[in-house]
């Protein structure tokens, strides 16, 4: 039997609510924040965008290197959802192929020489969906702040019954 990082069906639940909210990001309000020492609403979404592929990466490379990841940036919400749909396909691709015994090796999280995480890649792979969780609720409420609707996401939501 294989052994996969994340269940295929469940992976694909929790990007589909991603994307959802993510179609409903005004790119128009990129730079606002909530708070001052909040990130900026553009900046949010598009590392909202990128962590599916952080899934793939940890399952395809034997470690990240942040001194080599490109920085933030302010993205049209059709750039945000396409760059996310790569990302998810690439992700499913890879927690499809590698399964089993290789979610045993070890992946680490780089910047230069320094090592600041080091793990098997299974439970990488799964923290990196958390990870993903917890900023889509922080993108809700980012949202719900400046008016949008939030779409349904484990149920119904004020928005959506």
């Amino acid at each position: 039997m294989q052994t996969h990082a994340i269940q295929l069906d469940e992976f694909d639940q929790e990007m589909a609510t991603t994307r959802r909210l993510l179609e409903r990001v005004p790119y128009d309000r990129g730079s606002w924040k909530p708070h001052e020492k909040s990130f900026p609403l553009g900046f949010l979404a598009q590392l909202v965008a990128w962590m599916p592929g952080w899934i793939a990466n940890s399952l395809r490379e034997p470690d990240l290197d942040l001194a080599n990841v490109e920085g933030y940036s302010y993205q049209t919400t059709e750039k945000l959802v396409a760059d996310f749909d790569q990302h998810v396909k690439d992700a499913r691709a890879a927690l499809a192929a590698v399964t089993g015994d290789s979610l045993d090796e070890q992946w680490a999280l780089k910047h230069d020489d320094m090592v600041l995480l080091e793990s098997k890649r299974g439970p990488v792979v799964r923290m990196h969906l958390r990870h993903l969780i917890h900023h889509r609720g922080q993108l809700t409420v980012y949202l719900r702040e400046l008016d949008v609707p939030i779409p349904s996401i484990y149920g119904p939501s004020a928005d959506e019954r």
